[in-house]
Formats: C-alpha cells, sequence, structure tokens
C-alpha cells in the first residue's frame, strides 16, 4: 500500500502549479521600470534577448553595483567604430585627424547624452537619489551602455554600430525639425 504524499511535498507541488513559469509571465506583474524598457526597445528598433542586459545598462554606478559602467565602455567603442568606419565610407581617401574627428564628434558626450535625451532615457535610467537621472554624464553613460548591451545582446558591434546610427540619424533630424 501507498504512503500518501507528505503535507510539505503537496505545498510545493502547489506552488509549483499556481505560480507562473516566468517571473514577468504575466502582464500585471510587470513593474514601470520593465514598461520603460519594452517602450525603450520600441523606440531604438531593437528587442533584446536578453532584457537583463538592458536592465543593467539602465542602472546607474550610483543606484547598484549590478549596473551599465562595463557596457558603456563596449558601448563607446562601437560607437567610435561605427562613426569612423562611416567616415571611411563616405571617402576612403580621408585623412587619419578627420576620421579621428568624426568618431569623436559623433560619440562625445554632447551628442550622446542628446540622442539618450531624444529617446527618453532620463525618464528610465535607474540613479541613487541624490543623481540627477537628466545630468548629461548619466544619460549619455546609459546610452553608451545601451549600445553595449546591444552589441552583448546580438554578439554583434555591427548590430550596435546600427541602432547608434539609427539614434544618432533620428536626434539630428529631431534637432533640424526644431531649428525650422
Amino acid at each position: 500500500m501507498a504512503t500518501p504524499p507528505s503535507p510539505i511535498l503537496l505545498c510545493l507541488l502547489l506552488l509549483l502549479v499556481a505560480s507562473p513559469s516566468h517571473p514577468r509571465a504575466s502582464a500585471s506583474a510587470s513593474s514601470p521600470f520593465d514598461a520603460a524598457l519594452a517602450k525603450l526597445q520600441a523606440r531604438i528598433g531593437y528587442a533584446f534577448r536578453a532584457p537583463d542586459l538592458l536592465r543593467r545598462a539602465m542602472t546607474h554606478a550610483s543606484y547598484s553595483r549590478e549596473n551599465g559602467r562595463a557596457l558603456a565602455v563596449l558601448g563607446l567603442a562601437a560607437a567610435q567604430s561605427a562613426a569612423a568606419l562611416g567616415a571611411l565610407a563616405a571617402d576612403n581617401d580621408a585623412a587619419s585627424s578627420a576620421v579621428s574627428r568624426r568618431a569623436s564628434e559623433v560619440a562625445s558626450e554632447a551628442a550622446c547624452a542628446a540622442a539618450g535625451a531624444h529617446v527618453g532615457i532620463p525618464a528610465i535610467v535607474r540613479v541613487a537619489s541624490r543623481t540627477s537621472a537628466s545630468a548629461a554624464p548619466v544619460v549619455c553613460g546609459a546610452l553608451r551602455a545601451l549600445i553595449g548591451a546591444v552589441a552583448v545582446d546580438a554578439n554583434s558591434t555591427d548590430a550596435a554600430g546600427e541602432v547608434f546610427w539609427r539614434l544618432h540619424v533620428l536626434t539630428a533630424q529631431s534637432a533640424a525639425t526644431a531649428a525650422i
């Protein structure tokens, strides 16, 4: 004769059956941060396969030790590489100083912060209470981390460069429209 299952085993089984298979499986369980990240993916035209990379990218070092600082290093390199490649594609005889200047200008903190503000990063990035989410270094760092996160997620700096250029062009178009 079989013994009945223990009450502990029944409780565990009930918990497994009653809980969703993924912590973010239900829409009602998602946080405002998760909703903002979903909107950001739509704005940049890239859907993350590993959304935790995006979460990390949108987390400032003042907020958590798990932040986007290392991703920002990769993002800056990818942005500068994309800008240098674009300069050489436009003029394969360009002087090294012109290529370097173009890469520096396009990936500068000012250009980066403008692109980040354009896609709404100041409203998304998580920072400590004494840190301004709209400060240029914070917005730029988060945008660079976003570009780095795309590179890691896609395992390709080409994909990161595409997102970078898309954001750069959108920001330039927006600035041109505002100037009219």
